[in-house]
């Protein structure tokens, strides 16, 4: 690791003093995550098969992957960003885990089963941007993250999806920041395709439905999307933003959210937010709109101890889900909203969904630990969905190190029964 971090650095630096590129940084990390489940009449640590959550098959998954980014200073007020991505199973496939985390993977069939199927390493370019500040305007072009409420890229799992477009920002307003962007390509799952949790004869590799396979780009959504916002903090204790979407003939959308901290008791906050789906297009403008709102109260009054607790309501009569619009919608995208679970994501944000959310993390010296409930109640499906998750971190070093306990209880999921999941995630920052 040591050897091929000093060898890009060092190509990069030499490059670096031919082109006249000023203070270059190298950067990066090195990822092994894994988990299990005891789904159907398997037991924790089993190799297992391709996951299935609906009928209730499980086993183990683990996945490994390399980040490496490089910036600089091209000239004044001019910047640029190149972040590449490698995913590996280290062989670990058909020997101890039975599927891997991320969907980069592509696979090959080795004896004729999918269990037996041969996954295949990946490499790409996840970030390539240039970027150009002129007073209090900075505009950034390629591809990046984004971060924004209904369209951002889930770095939850071992790899994120990532965009292709360009961002605006501006800030000559006095506290008051105004976003511009136009999103063409990612490599996120398609936002639209459904996803039930059933695999076909294809190989298919990955639990998280992030990031597609071969993590190629490709248009977003139908025909790319816009988006604008204006985030201000006049009122110091206040930040608003506002957000709307143009999904070109796929939706129009918006995102309200308020966050105060409250001055009458000190460490405590208070949230709100509002988001609305509204599908257009020849395919989509049948579909009823999807709404959800939620509301947030935390403490972080008593020291190295944060708690809070949510709530949100999304209306019953929606298709879209208020979630991610650059992964699978449909499916289990994860959702900005503050009920949103610890590892169960997809429920919070469907249609007639009530969910509450508590959350404690408290910082012990020795490590970190965090507690999360969240309790979803689907009414239109009739479908309930209860986690629970524990999670241990602690840091030697540059290395992080997590383990994670979650009890899950989803009538969609392993025939209704409950079923624990554990998993260990191991992180080198170089």
């Amino acid at each position: 690791m040591k050897l091929v971090k000093m060898s890009l650095a060092a190509a990069v630096l030499l490059g670096a003093s031919a082109f006249a590129i000023d203070n270059v940084k190298v950067s990066g990390d090195a990822k092994l995550y894994y988990g299990t489940n005891n789904m159907g009449d398997g037991d924790l640590f089993d190799q297992g098969g391709l996951i299935n959550t609906a009928n209730g098959t499980g086993g183990s998954y683990a996945d490994a992957a390399l980040r490496l980014g490089v910036t600089g200073d091209l000239t004044k007020g001019v910047s640029f960003g190149v972040t590449g991505y490698a995913v590996s199973t280290l062989g670990l496939e058909n020997n101890l885990v039975g599927q891997t985390w991320t969907g980069a993977h592509s696979a090959t069939i080795g004896n004729g089963s999918q269990i037996g199927a041969a996954v295949n390493d990946e490499a790409w370019l996840g970030e390539l941007w240039i970027a150009a500040t002129l007073g209090k305007t900075t505009a950034k072009l390629g591809r990046m993250e984004l971060d924004t409420p209904l369209a951002f890229s889930e770095k939850w799992s071992i790899v994120p999806n990532t965009f292709e477009g360009a961002v605006l920002i501006n800030q000559d307003l006095p506290d008051t920041t105004l976003v511009g962007a136009w999103v063409g390509k990612n490599n996120g799952v398609n936002a639209i395709a459904g996803f039930n949790g059933v695999v076909s004869n294809t190989p298919v590799a990955g639990i998280d439905r992030v990031v597609g396979a071969d993590a190629e780009f490709g248009t977003f959504a139908s025909d790319g999307a816009y988006a604008a916002a204006i985030v201000n903090n006049s009122f110091k204790p206040l930040t608003a933003q506002a957000w709307y979407y143009n999904v070109v003939d796929v939706a129009d959308a918006y995102w309200l959210q308020a966050d105060i901290n409250c001055d009458l008791v000190k460490g405590l906050t208070i949230g709100a937010q509002y988001a609305n789906i509204d599908p257009k297009g020849e395919s989509l403008n049948a579909l009823d709109d999807s709404s959800a709102y939620a509301f947030k109260l935390g403490y972080n009054g008593v020291q190295n101890l944060k708690v809070s607790a949510a709530y949100s309501k999304a209306d019953e009569d929606g298709t879209l889900r208020i979630a991610n619009v650059a992964t699978a919608n449909l499916g289990a995208a994860q959702s900005k909203l503050y009920t949103e679970a610890w590892w169960n994501y997809g429920y919070v944000g469907a249609p007639d969904a009530k969910s509450w959310n508590a959350t404690a993390e408290y910082d012990a010296g020795i490590a970190k630990v965090g507690a999360y409930y969240t309790d979803v109640n689907v009414d239109a499906t009739d479908v309930d969905m209860n986690e629970v998750a524990l999670t241990v971190s602690k840091s030697f070093g540059p290395l992080d190190a997590t383990l994670a306990y979650v009890s899950t209880d989803a009538d969609d999921q392993n025939n209704g029964d409950q079923y624990d999941t554990v998993q260990a995630y191991l992180t080198l920052n170089f």
